[in-house]
């Protein structure tokens, strides 16, 4: 590691030992980057010094921000949290808000004064904010007035945060009122390539969230990579979706790639798919990001509304079915871009070019990425042999201070916890998450498989399947749907959606029991938690 213009070490000091860290490729000449880099060099003043401060960039229901105004606002935030607040190069700020241009302005502004990024979704409640508040050791909390309540509960307690400030509610204490008394201008903390800028928390749902650690040339790494190679944008494009910015698949798909290349970015404080659908056609946006029960629901959408200027359509997030993918692409001839990521490697490394997609495989890694699939003892696995997921590349898992990273790092690969098989093609095949694979009988059913096939009929809307104990079998496959409207749940419908299952897949994989429910358990990130399934079916 160089010479780090961290003043508070913290970060640094609390890294996994170095032989825990995963192999690191920079094999391409766009991965090459130099010792010293802030990233937000790359993301905004390169486009100020380059005379692009006209130019777009940020498209609320509000308010529109052209670059030049994004660089002004973050250069007063950078001053105020080193000149008011007392920030200095390492130390953390917590970041509340939904998808709105300030929080923008705010992350761009922590890192550039050399500070360490640490979102959290707004729906959070106090007790969960206080776990990054005091797992990160948080200084300076930056948030958004409408979450006031549950960060004023969350910081009482915290023992190392001495300032919390808000924007959007005016007064004399309030960030706005601040950034109008410091400079427009700000030189960027002359940052190391691998000082770390963000301590992104995974969402829990395999248990106590872990924070991974990304670097400078993290941020700029999955543009160069999957952004430059596979997704192809325009600065002409306009980017819209649904994750927050909390989220590494937002803040990527949302904000760094467009702004990377000088493209703008549309933000929605509610972006459900009654709220994206309309926004598409309002804005005219042309590279969309969200998941694919988002994609799904929008399909109802499409006769209310013109959905026509989108050109790219990327499903990450949770597995892609492939009725889903067959049905958008009969609906709007496009073909949904599937991809695997992690909050560990910060965004996608295994995905395909419009003109590579194999549907219902996930793709191939993204170049400047390796993957393999290996069997329980770390061996490699010949095609054809579900295993486990294996990467490296240019980003990578570094735990905060967490045990667990020996689980996930293993002999230089980052082993995400993803069962997948390869084909003879060199194209990766999803089964399931490690955890989700349900063995009934001797058989290995994979939860997704079955998802897949059930999305196939015209009644369902959603399903979670996940195995149920059963003494005669061990386990059995038990699905858990919600209907489309018009459907009416009965054991001739259960009857129905079994025999759908046995005609689309082997027999064996049907649904034994199943559930109509209202809706599924799910995640801040819109992710279905099948832990919470598995929790109810042993619970029945």
């Amino acid at each position: 590691m160089t010479h780090s213009a961290h003043r508070d070490g913290f970060a640094r000091d609390h890294l996994p030992p170095r032989d825990q860290w995963p192999e690191f490729l920079f094999t391409r000449p766009e991965l090459d980057y130099p010792e010293r880099l802030n990233c937000i060099d790359a993301f905004l003043d390169a486009h100020i010094r380059d005379g692009r401060g006209d130019r777009p960039c940020l498209i609320t229901p509000r308010e529109q921000w052209r670059y030049g105004d994004l660089h002004e606002r973050v250069n007063r935030i950078a001053n105020v949290l080193v000149n008011r607040l007392g920030l200095v190069p390492g130390e953390r700020v917590l970041l509340r808000s939904a998808n709105n241009a300030m929080m923008v302005a705010a992350y761009f502004a922590v890192i550039k004064a050399g500070g360490i990024v640490v979102a959290t979704m707004p729906m959070l409640r106090a007790r969960e904010i206080a776990y990054p508040l005091e797992k990160a050791r948080i200084a300076i909390a930056l948030c958004d007035v409408t979450l006031r309540e549950e960060m004023d509960k969350a910081g009482t307690d915290a023992a190392h945060l001495r300032h919390c400030v808000y924007w959007g509610g005016g007064g004399d204490d309030g960030l706005e009122a601040m950034m109008a008394g410091e400079s427009p201008e700000f030189e960027a903390c002359d940052t190391a390539a691998d000082d770390v800028c963000l301590i992104a928390f995974t969402s829990g749902t395999t248990g106590v969230p872990k924070g991974t650690m990304h670097f400078h040339r993290d941020m700029l790494a999955i543009c160069d990579a999957y952004a430059r190679n596979v997704l192809c944008a325009t600065p002409e494009d306009r980017f819209i979706g649904s994750p927050p910015l909390a989220f590494t698949f937002g803040l990527g798909g949302i904000v760094l790639f467009p702004l990377h290349i000088g493209a703008s970015a549309v933000l929605l404080e509610k972006a459900g798919p009654n709220e994206l659908a309309p926004a598409v056609e309002k804005y005219r946006a042309s590279v969309c990001f969200t998941a694919p029960t988002a994609y799904r629901a929008m399909l109802d959408k499409r006769a209310e509304h013109d959905l026509s200027s989108l050109r790219k359509c990327v499903s990450a997030g949770e597995p892609l079915p492939k009725a889903t993918f067959e049905a958008w692409k009969a609906a709007t001839g496009l073909s949904l871009m599937d991809g695997i990521g992690a909050t560990e490697m910060l965004h996608i490394f295994i995905a395909a070019r419009e003109d590579e997609i194999r549907p219902g495989a996930t793709g191939k890694p993204v170049p400047g990425y390796e993957a393999k699939v290996i069997g329980p003892d770390g061996e490699d696995l010949p095609p054809g042999t579900v295993g486990r997921l294996a990467v490296r590349g240019p980003t990578g898992c570094r735990y905060l201070d967490d045990p667990r990273q020996a689980q996930y790092v293993i002999g230089g690969w980052n082993v995400t916890g993803d069962s997948y098989l390869i084909d003879d093609d060199g194209y990766f095949w999803y089964q399931a998450r490690n955890d989700d694979m349900i063995v009934s009988s001797g058989y290995n059913i994979a939860g997704p498989e079955v998802e897949a096939a059930l999305l196939s009929h015209a009644a369902v809307a959603e399903t979670g399947v996940v195995g149920a104990p059963d003494e005669e079998r061990g386990m059995v496959v038990k699905a858990y749907i919600v209907l489309r409207e018009g459907w009416e749940p009965g054991p001739e419908l259960a009857k129905a959606l079994q025999d759908h299952v046995k005609a689309e897949i082997a027999p064996y994989k049907y649904p034994r029991r199943i559930d109509f429910v209202e809706a599924l358990p799910k995640t801040q990130t819109g992710k279905l938690q099948r832990f919470a399934l598995r929790e109810m079916a042993r619970e029945a």
